[in-house]
Parts: C-alpha cells; structure tokens; sequence
C-alpha cells in the first residue's frame, strides 16, 4: 500500500471514528429526556474532527509504522486524543452557555482510544497471525531472557517478512524466570537443558542473547549448543555495544575466538598513560596484525604521535586510514611512514627525527615453513632488522624498547624461532649497559592474525574443504589479537630492563580440536567438510614452550605477564653471524643459527652445574 494511499485511508477512518463517537457517548450517558442542545454535539463533533486532526499532525500518528506499533505508539495516541478532548472540552463549554458534558467527553474519550487504537492494533495482530508465512521458518531457541533476549525476540517476532527466524522458548539459568513468558514465548528451562530441549522442540537456531557473558561461561554454553544440530549465533560482546560500535540487534556467528577467548585483563590505565598520553610512540610492523592491533590500543591512550612505520605500501596505508577514521576527534598526529628495518640508515633517521618516548618492533617474518626455504631473508629481518632499531634506540636515549617475539623463540627447532631467539638476544645484550630499557614480550599463536591457522582453515571450509591439519597431536597455544596487544603494552610498564616477559596463554589447545570447533561452527558436518592429515611440516614442533625449564619466576609480575630468569648471552657470536651470515649457503646458515641459540643453552646448563 503506497504512503499517500494509507495516510487517507486512516485519515478517513479517524474521521469517521470521531465524528461520531460523540453522538454514541451521548446515547449512552444520557437519556433522551436529560440531553437538550443537539447543536452542542454538532459543534462538539466538529471540534472533535479539528482537533484530532490538528493533534494527530502534531503527534505524527500518521507517519507511524504501525505493523510495529508498541508502547511509544500507544502514548501517541493517548496523547493526540487527550488533548483533542480537552480542547474540545473548552469550545463546549463556550458555545453551549457554560455548560459541559463531562460524562459524554470522558466516554467519548475512551471510545476514541478503544477504537483509534484499536483500529492500529488489530491491523498489527492480523498480520503477525494471518498475513506473514511462517512456514518455512527456522524454530528458533534464544539463550537468555534478560533485556537483550528480549529485545531479540521482539525484533524477530516484529520483522517476520524479513528474518527466517522464529522464536519459540527462551532458556534462563535464573529459576524465577522458569515457566514465565517474554512476548508470548516460554521460558522453558535452563542452559545446561539446551541439547533436550534443542531435541524436544526441534530447534533449527539458537541465539545467545548474554553480552555480558565471561569467556569461560560462554565456551560452556557454546559447547552445549555445539551438541545440537542447530546453528548457533549470538548478540555482540558488551564492550562492542558499549563503544557503540554495533547494536544488541546485529547478531553474529560464533567464532572461534569466542570459544578460545579469556575473560579480559584489566590494564593499569595509570602506569601505561604516563609514557603514551602526550607522547611519541613508534611502532614497527604497524601494518601487521600485531602491530596494528597495537596501534588500536595505543590510540585509547592519546600519545601526542605515532609513527607507523612499515614496509608494505597498502598495510600501511589501511592502518593510518582506520586510525583517522576512529580518532580523528582527538587530534593525535598520526604519521605513516614507508621504511624497512633491515634499512639501517633509514631507521636511524627516523628515531633521530621524532624521538619517541617508547618503541614497539613488531616487525618480523613470522611464517615457519617460508623461512626454512629463505634463512637467509630470516636473519636480515628478524636478526639485522632488530638490531637496526634497537641500536636506534639505544643512540638516542629513547626510553623503552620493546620486542614482540614467540614461543618459538624456546628451544628452536626452525630458522625463524631461532633468529626470534637472537633477537631477543640482542636486546638483552644491549640492555646491560644502555640507559634504554630494553625487553622482549614472548607469546605462543595469535587467533587470526595473517598466515595464521584460522583464516586458512576458513578458506578451506569456504571452499568446501578438505580442513588439512598436520598432526593429530599437533598444539598450540591460541591468544585472540586485542589480548595479545594489550598485555604487550603493559609489559612495557613493569619493565626494568632485559627481561623477557611471557604472556600467560592458558591451556593449549588441540589443532585438530580447533578445526573440528571452526566446521562445526560454521554450519557443517565433519561429514560434509573433512579433515585431512597433511604431516608435519619442515621446522614445526609437534608442541610449542613459552619458557624452558626453570626459565620463568613462579609469580606473575602483573596479571597474565611473568618474567623469565635473565641469561648469560654471548655476543661475539652474535657479532659474527650478522657480519657473515651472507658468506653462508641455507643449509651452513642454518647450522650456524642452531649452534648459536642452543650453544647459549648448553653455556648456561654448565655454569649452573658449575
């Protein structure tokens, strides 16, 4: 029906309601021997129509959808029809000799209400019942009767023509609410019912409908749907609905990180805003996942500058556009800067130039099985290109230097988990006479981040599998990216000085588990999308450390965050390698890399012996 063909329609309905409405109160109220003046209900009437008119303009009942009428609609009419009354009310009282009906206005009142609003609500009711099809549509179990299961439920219950969704019951672990209905759907029992009553009610789609849920109590509901047949999705997290980011109503599917994720560590604000607010910071890598995410983190803190320094033209660029866009209000200097670390002169440059207060080098080629193919890329990015930036840094009196590294740093059995292990060398070499602080913060994978397992694992459920994990046994340890970044940053306050911090990961995890969790969660079967075994590849470790043994004090030094017990490190190899490691083919430069990194262990098992 089109907009101007409604709008009369009601209009004349209106019209109709009112005009006579009066006349019915009337015959009502009074007996025909009490009632004297016709003309005053004529002159009622018409005032009636005026100013319904007038106040229906004025309260826009109008322009109102009323398939979706509720609450605010209801006092719209309330409104427009009180007020009509009352003005009504006066030009009686005035024509008619100062007498007034009071008893036939207050019915005529109410008959306006029952039948105006009726006329809008019935039409509501009608199409909920009648119009929409239901048929077709997915039965629907919505996790949570609180406020946002509600709103849920009322959203997909009002957009029946454009969801297939259609909500049934509600679960609530509050028992109070057991047995108790949210717009006519029951709540019909507690999360840990949900594979019954998935199975009893034949449900088709489950909604978590809990933003405010903690990571461990939603991996235990998510396991619980995960045991249904039905696909799953959930209401966004409360800080995204909090930053006002995305709505309640914007449901997304669960994704792994949900499963995975922990409950947030809560940052010391104070300590990280007394070197960040107002100050230069530079990160490295910045267009990395890493080194973006901490970008993000940064930016909550209002630095006076940041220099986004990378050697990738387009992740540079994406990264200094998202951050213009977000904190464009709050007048930080954002600097994208096209520069490679293993560029010496260039980095020197740079530092010299802007001087910032603090460095974060998340620069590095991470990928194993690449940098076994090319060690000798290895070492110029991850070995000469810290180094660059940490002597950088330690020329020019900056005041904290911190390097992201990895678990793979521990006991390395791959090139690029040694030259992450001699760049954390480095820096804990420069650190013993340089008036930087120097530290390196080691954590195992980062959910996401690229060259990651979970996007190639996407990519292959997208294209209809099979999911190809190396090992059945196969771990890791999983950190989402916002985690990762943060505590990296809060590493940097507590540190003193050639420490390594390690992140606390949590448990590892199975990547077989990860994989069977990401088809499933995207809607299949291990029937229709199957895992492969591919085989370890050259490098990998069938299970990762984030310290060797006795390497790490027992007392977390902030929350998630310990520190390893400082090594002896020996430079003069250290020295050579970088001053040679272009006189060695791969398979030498490889040995090489290995004689170092575990050489330095075996000096170290001696002199504790000793």
């Amino acid at each position: 029906m089109g907009y101007k063909l409604r709008i009369a329609l009601l209009a004349i309905l209106d019209s109709v309601i009112v005009s006579t409405a009066i006349f019915i109160a009337a015959w009502i109220v009074y007996p025909s021997t009490e009632f004297e003046s016709l003309d005053a209900l004529w002159i009622s009437s018409i005032a009636l129509l005026a100013f319904h008119h007038l106040f229906a303009a004025i309260y826009k009942l109008y322009n109102k959808v009323w398939s979706y009428a509720s609450v605010g609609e209801l006092m719209a009419i309330v409104k427009a029809i009180t007020f009509s009354i009352l003005a009504t009310g006066v030009v009686q009282y005035l024509a008619n000799d100062f007498n007034l009906y009071r008893r036939a206005l207050i019915v005529t009142w109410l008959l306006h209400i029952i039948l105006i609003g009726g006329s809008r609500f019935i039409w509501r009711i009608f199409r909920d019942r009648y119009i929409v099809e239901k048929k077709n549509k997915k039965r629907t179990l919505i996790v949570g009767a609180g406020s946002a299961g509600a709103m849920i439920a009322r959203q997909l219950k009002n957009e029946q023509h454009h969801t297939d969704l259609c909500p049934v019951a509600f679960v609530d672990d509050d028992l109070n609410k057991h047995k108790m209905q949210l717009y006519d759907i029951p709540v019909v029992g507690s999360s840990k019912d949900i594979q019954q009553i998935a199975k009893d009610l034949e449900i088709e789609h489950i909604v978590i409908a809990i933003p405010s849920l903690t990571n461990g109590a939603l991996t235990e509901i998510i396991a619980q749907c995960n045991a249904t047949n039905a696909k799953v999705q959930m209401v966004p997290k409360i800080e995204d609905i909090v930053s006002g980011k995305i709505s309640v109503s914007n449901l997304k599917n669960v994704d792994v990180e949900d499963v995975l994720g922990r409950d947030p560590v809560e940052l010391d604000i104070n300590s990280i805003s007394e070197y960040v607010t107002n100050n230069t910071v530079m990160v490295t890598g910045a267009g990395g996942s890493i080194g973006s995410e901490i970008c993000r983190q940064l930016m909550r803190f209002t630095p006076e500058r940041i220099l986004l320094v990378g050697h990738g033209e387009f992740s540079i660029y994406s990264i200094d556009m998202e951050l213009r866009q977000k904190y464009g209000e709050k007048n930080i200097e954002i600097l994208p800067i096209i520069a490679d670390v293993q560029d010496r002169k260039r980095i020197f440059e740079i530092v010299e130039q802007y001087k910032p207060e603090i460095i974060y080098h998340a620069a590095a080629h991470k990928h194993v099985p690449l940098m076994e193919y090319n060690p000798h890329e290895a070492v110029k990015n991850n070995v000469i290109g810290t180094k660059n930036v940490a002597d950088a840094a330690d020329t020019y009196g900056i005041h904290t230097f911190v390097l992201i590294s990895t678990d793979k740093a521990v006991n390395p059995t791959n090139v690029m988990g040694a030259t992450k292990r001699i760049a954390e060398m480095i820096v804990q070499d420069l650190a013993k006479h340089s008036k930087t602080k120097f530290v390196a913060v080691r954590f195992g994978n980062v959910l996401g981040s690229r060259g990651s397992v979970i996007p190639l694992f996407k990519k292959q459920i997208e294209q209809g599998g099979p999911v190809t994990v190396t090992h059945p046994d196969m771990t890791r340890y999983f950190m989402t990216i916002p985690e990762a970044s943060r505590l990296v940053i809060q590493a940097g306050t507590v540190a003193r000085g050639g420490e390594i911090f390690v992140l606390d990961m949590g448990e590892p995890v199975k990547i077989v588990d990860l994989a069977k969790n990401l088809i499933k969660l995207s809607g299949y079967s291990e029937e229709e999308i199957p895992i492969k075994f591919s085989g370890i590849r050259p490098g990998e470790k069938m299970y990762e450390e984030l310290l060797g043994e006795d390497e790490v004090h027992p007392e977390a030094v902030y929350e998630k965050i310990y520190v390893g017990k400082t090594v002896e490190v020996y430079a003069d190899e250290l020295n050579e390698l970088i001053h040679h490691f272009n006189n060695f083919k791969n398979k030498e430069l490889k040995n090489k890399l290995m004689n170092i990194v575990f050489e330095e262990s075996e000096k170290k098992q001696i002199e504790s012996i000793n």
